[in-house]
């Protein structure tokens, strides 16, 4: 972040020193634990490394692909496009492997990416892709127009441009339900015209502005993800991210010095398709929310709001987050404070933007930080892989990385004037989507809080629950909830009966198909709406048997209700509509991984019985049959089905 950083190098990442001995130790240490090798290749991966950094250590990566761990999550990304994307690939694996994603890349041969997509037996279509990126320079999507082409010339260009990619994308989507991901061209032409360029409609630079502006609508209607490569180069100026030379020589649009930046742009895409982005911000408070200690500078004493650079740029930044909390990211506080002194700087500051109604969590005390985010992540019910850690202070971020490797730790610059751009450009909350339920997120999380003491206060469980007057409502998948249907498909790790992840076409897919029953499930309570949190997609069995089995696919629950006895009421609703629907027996199956583990005995606990199990992977499957009533749900909910 200081004048010595290039535009493109990975500056919220702390050096990577001593990377040539660490990959060596790397390279000698082949009698390691899988998973212990594979946390070591993903903490050397988690810095600030530059091109030839970034290929040896995709180098070792490619060597010891046989032996990552099988539950680590993988993606298979398929390259397309105009130019010269070899060099990508190491940075895009890499920055995907920083963020616990593995991700095998195929890349089309140079220009061909139409006839790729044109031909159904190609090998895009034989590598079988979960994503494809889409790559075509403005060239090769829209011939040069006269300069002196009308406005309705060049609107009319650029329709028919976007029209024939679009039916490129759909065609890739029908035949191989992956996620798409267009990248928007991005302009390196000077202008001709200089400032008068947006008023001459066939320039470049106008077509390239309205090119931009007909892909965001496509992509919308379409349901694509963009990489608005466009909007992040000209952040940092594209003269740093792409070499006229090596245009000319290798049709590199992105030269190598440029590809570790690029690669990670594209890896946070991968990363949040598969729900790895991260869900919750824990904050430092002393210089980091507010300048000074408010414990010996009194709350008169710390600087944040009007009256100085240092107090705007704390306000700024506190108010980044607080636009950040609306959109769905949950914040936390860790502090080693006083904890009445530091709740009163959220109460009694007239200029402090964030209020402590903003935080699901507030953690002040003495005791260490990663202790303190233990007892975050138990407290929400979330992994600390989906934690980051915001704090000033080096020797902290320090300890975190090296007691909690699975937290993201920002390298904060020490001037809280950059601090938001360190966060927003580290890209940790990357979204596939957006939906109105995440803006509610960060208070539903606010609100177990108050359910956490109504618990705390009350004698038994059964008063508890009875005492949240809950209402479950049930329905098919509808088409307005799919975005959120696959966020919680992709993203939900704990109560996951199956952890299948799905693209939001595929969720379509069981909609539209008569075979498959949907249901979706919304919770709320005297506290507030806790929005749609549980999933259900049943599909005919194919074990061979003779009896007509449903079985249940996918089934997944939020963690914000874990606890609340939710999952007696879904089995009773499933079972109700599977018998309708003329099945004789419902099939439930288990795979295990490292996060699910709370859900083993669920199918045993619901009344199945225990039909295999497979002693090398722990997979098993269990039966549940039709002739015999479900358990009704218990009366400490209103159960709705629409």
């Amino acid at each position: 972040m200081s004048g010595s950083h290039s535009p493109c190098s990975l500056h919220w990442l702390p050096p990577a020193d001593r990377f040539a001995a660490r990959v060596a130790e790397l390279r000698d240490r082949t009698d390691d634990d899988p998973e212990q090798r594979f946390a070591a290749l993903r903490a050397v991966a988690d810095h600030r490394l530059d091109f030839l950094e970034t290929r040896r250590l995709d180098r070792l990566l490619e060597e010891t692909a046989d032996t990552v761990p099988a539950d680590v999550p993988r993606l298979r990304l398929s390259l397309l496009g105009s130019a010269t994307l070899d060099h990508l690939v190491p940075a895009i694996r890499v920055a995907a492997l920083r963020r616990g994603l593995v991700v095998d890349v195929d890349v089309t041969p140079f220009g061909q990416w139409r006839q790729q997509i044109l031909d159904p037996e190609s090998a895009l279509y034989a590598f079988e892709p979960g994503c494809v990126l889409l790559a075509p320079d403005l060239s090769a999507l829209l011939s040069e127009l006269p300069l002196d082409a009308t406005a309705a010339e060049a609107a009319l260009a650029v329709d028919e441009a976007v029209d024939d990619l679009a039916q490129l994308w759909r065609m890739v989507r029908d035949r191989t339900g992956a996620a798409i991901l267009q990248e928007t061209p991005w302009l390196d032409a000077p202008p001709l015209y200089g400032h008068f360029e947006r008023h001459v409609p066939g320039s470049p630079g106008a077509v390239a502005r309205r090119l931009d502006r007909a892909l965001d609508e496509a992509a919308a209607k379409e349901g694509v993800l963009l990489l608005d490569l466009r909007s992040a180069v000209y952040g940092i100026g594209a003269h740093h991210v792409s070499d006229s030379a090596l245009w000319h020589h290798a049709k590199q649009a992105v030269s190598p010095l440029a590809a570790p930046w690029v690669g990670d742009h594209i890896a946070r895409i991968l990363a949040a398709i598969r729900g790895l982005s991260k869900k919750v911000l824990v904050l430092d408070l002393d210089n980091t929310l507010w300048g000074g200690v408010i414990g010996d500078d009194g709350l008169d004493g710390i600087v944040v709001g009007q009256g100085s650079a240092a107090g705007e740029a704390f306000a700024a930044f506190q108010r980044y987050l607080k636009r950040l909390g609306g959109r769905g990211v949950v914040l936390a506080v860790s502090s080693k404070n006083d904890r009445a002194v530091a709740r009163a700087a959220f109460t009694d500051h007239p200029e402090m933007v964030l209020r402590i109604d903003d935080f699901a969590s507030f953690e002040a005390d003495w005791n260490d930080k990663p202790a303190a985010l233990r007892r975050i992540a138990e407290e929400l019910s979330l992994g600390l892989d989906s934690f980051v850690f915001v704090d000033d202070n080096p020797a902290e971020r320090a300890l975190m990385r090296q007691i909690l490797p699975q937290v993201a730790v920002p390298e904060l610059p020490e001037a809280p004037e950059l601090y938001v751009r360190c966060l927003a450009d580290a890209g940790y909350f990357e979204a596939v989507s957006f939906t109105a339920e995440d803006t509610r997120r960060n208070a539903q999380y606010v609100a177990n809080r108050e359910r956490r003491e109504l618990e705390s206060s009350t004698q038994d469980i059964e008063s508890f629950l009875r005492d949240l007057r809950m209402t479950l409502q049930v329905s098919p998948f509808r088409s307005a909830d799919v975005p959120r249907i696959t966020q919680l498909i992709n993203k939900t790790n704990q109560f996951n009966m199956t952890t299948r992840r799905y693209t939001e076409a595929e969720v379509r897919g069981f909609m539209q198909d008569p075979k498959v029953l949907t249901f979706a499930a919304r919770l709320s309570d005297r506290f507030g709406d806790n929005g749609l949190t549980s999933v259900v997609i049943c599909r005919p069995s194919d074990d061979g048997r003779t009896e007509a089995g449903l079985e249940i696919d996918t089934w997944l629950m939020s963690c914000r209700i874990l606890g609340r006895r939710i999952e007696q009421a879904m089995l009773a609703v499933v079972a109700e509509k599977a018998s309708e629907a003329g099945a004789d027996v419902l099939l439930g199956r288990y795979r295990p991984t490292k996060k699910n583990g709370l859900v083993k005995e669920l199918y045993r606990n619901l009344g199945f019985e225990l039909r295999e199990i497979n002693n090398r992977t722990g997979e098993s499957t269990w039966a549940f049959p039709l002739s015999m009533p479900a358990r009704p749900a218990t009366d400490h909910l209103q159960l709705q089905y629409e």
